[in-house]
C-alpha cells in the first residue's frame, strides 16, 4: 500500500468541479459534483440522531433501492434540516437537474448538504451551480482538491487522500475528501466524507466494509459531543481497476479493508485536528484492555471531556481529569493499576504508574503539550485489546465561532 497525491478524483473513471453558486457564501466556492464515467455499487452510513436532514433521507433511500449510482452534488452553506417535505422535494429537484445534465437517471444521483439548520436550499442557485459544474467536470488532480476546498465550512483546510493497493494484479485506487470541523460527534457532525475506488467489489461486502470500518474510524472521533442531522459517509466502486471482483472474504477483500481503513483514519483524524478553534490534535490510546468495546468507550470519554479538552489547550499535564473522565465512562476498570503517558513530537513522558503521580518535569511535560499533535495512552493491564480516539482541545475561540454561525 503506498500513499499518491489526491482525492476523490484519483481512482479511474471519477471526475469532479465545483463552483460559486452563493448559496450562502459570497467570497468562494460553495458547490462540488463527483462522477463516474460508469454506473457504480454504493455504501453510506448516517447519522443516528433522530433529527435527520432530507439529504441523509434522499441518500439512504437511493443508495439501498436504485441499480446504481453515478453522482454525487453537495453544497455548502445551508444544511438543508428541518426543512419538512419541501426540503425533501429539493432533493428530488437536485437529483433530476444533475440527472438531466449528465444523462443519467435522477435515482443515480446523491445529494449532500451541510450548513446552517432550518433553511431551505435557493434552487435557483443550486440549478445553475449544477449547469456550472456538469461541463466542467474532470479527472485532474486539481479538480478533486477544488472539490475538497468548495464543501469546507468553518474547516479551516481540505480535507482529502488517496492511496493504492495490487488486488489480483491490478492497481487499485481508493481516494476520499471530507469536510467536518464543528458539530462532531458521530454515531454512524456536520460531517460529510466521499469515496471513491476503482475496486471491482460486490455491494454486499462493500456495504459491509464501510459499516464495519467507521466503528474504528469516524465513530472513534470527536470535536464537541454534538451529533450533527447531516452525518452521511458515501463510498462509490466503480470496477474500473478491472481486477477479480471481490465476492467473498478473501485475501484480497482484507487488502482492500485496511487500504480503506486508512483513507477513513486519515480523514478523521483530519476532522478531529480541524476542530473549530482547536490548536491541537488530541490522540487517546487505552492499552491493556479487557474487551475492544471498553477500550473504546474509555479513550472517547477522555477525548470527550471538557475539563481535559481546556487542559490539553492550556498545555497543563493535569492528568486527575484524564482519570476522571476514565472513571465515569461507565467501563470497569481499576485506577490503582492506571499507567499514563503523554506523548508528542517533543518526546513521550510516564505522568503516573499504578495510579499514583511520578516525580515528572512540568516543564517537560508542557514542551510536550506544547506540540500540534499529543497523545494520551492509558495502560489498564486487563488484558490485550486496544482502541483509539480523537479529538481536539477546547479554546477561546470555539465559543466565538459557534456564538455567530448564523450571521
Amino acid at each position: 500500500m503506498k500513499e499518491i497525491v489526491g482525492g476523490v478524483t484519483a481512482a479511474k473513471g471519477f471526475k469532479a468541479s465545483c463552483t460559486a453558486a452563493g448559496i450562502k457564501y459570497k467570497d468562494r466556492k460553495d458547490m462540488a459534483m463527483i462522477y463516474s464515467e460508469v454506473p457504480c455499487k454504493a455504501a453510506g452510513t448516517y447519522t443516528t440522531n433522530i433529527v435527520k436532514a432530507a439529504p441523509v433521507k434522499w441518500d439512504k433511500e437511493m443508495v439501498d433501492h436504485s441499480k446504481f449510482i453515478q453522482a454525487i452534488v453537495v453544497n455548502a452553506g445551508i444544511a438543508n434540516a428541518c426543512t419538512g417535505q419541501e426540503g425533501y422535494s429539493y432533493c428530488q429537484e437536485t437529483a433530476k437537474e444533475a440527472a438531466e445534465c449528465l444523462s443519467i437517471p435522477a435515482d443515480a444521483v446523491l445529494v449532500a448538504s451541510t450548513g446552517v439548520i432550518g433553511m431551505q436550499l435557493p434552487m435557483d442557485r443550486i440549478r445553475a451551480g449544477i449547469k456550472a459544474m456538469a461541463p466542467a467536470l474532470s479527472r485532474a488532480i486539481e479538480s478533486g482538491t477544488d472539490a475538497a476546498t468548495a464543501i469546507m465550512t468553518t474547516d479551516t483546510v481540505k480535507k482529502e487522500v488517496a492511496v493504492q493497493i495490487e488486488l489480483g494484479g491490478k492497481i487499485v485506487t481508493i481516494g476520499g475528501m471530507c469536510k467536518g470541523s464543528g458539530m462532531i460527534h458521530p454515531d454512524m457532525c456536520t460531517m460529510l466524507s466521499f469515496i471513491t475506488t476503482d475496486a471491482a467489489i460486490s455491494k454486499e461486502l462493500l456495504v459491509e466494509a464501510l459499516r464495519e470500518d467507521i466503528k474504528d474510524t469516524y465513530n472513534m472521533i470527536s470535536v464537541d459531543g454534538d451529533t450533527s442531522t447531516n452525518d452521511t459517509v458515501l463510498l462509490l466502486a466503480n470496477g474500473l481497476a478491472e481486477n477479480p471482483e471481490i465476492t467473498e472474504k478473501n485475501e484480497d477483500y482484507h487488502t482492500f479493508l485496511k487500504a480503506l481503513h486508512v483513507v477513513n483514519e486519515t480523514l478523521a483524524k483530519k476532522m478531529a485536528g480541524d476542530g473549530e478553534g482547536c490548536t491541537a490534535l488530541f490522540e487517546v490510546k487505552i492499552i491493556g484492555a479487557e474487551t475492544k468495546e471498553q477500550a473504546k468507550t474509555l479513550s472517547k470519554s477522555v477525548i470527550t471531556s471538557s475539563l481535559t479538552k481546556a487542559a490539553i489547550f492550556g498545555h497543563d499535564a493535569n492528568w486527575g481529569r484524564i482519570l476522571c473522565a476514565m472513571g465515569y465512562s461507565g467501563a470497569q476498570f481499576d485506577p490503582e493499576k492506571v499507567d499514563l503517558y503523554f506523548e508528542s513530537a517533543a518526546g513521550k513522558l510516564k505522568i503516573i504508574e499504578d495510579g499514583v503521580a511520578l516525580p515528572y518535569s512540568e516543564e517537560e511535560a508542557t514542551k510536550i503539550l506544547s506540540e500540534p499533535e499529543v497523545t494520551a495512552t492509558a495502560d489498564i493491564k486487563m488484558g490485550e485489546a486496544t482502541a483509539t480516539a480523537w479529538g481536539c482541545d477546547l479554546t477561546f475561540d470555539y465559543v466565538k465561532i459557534n456564538a455567530d454561525y448564523r450571521s
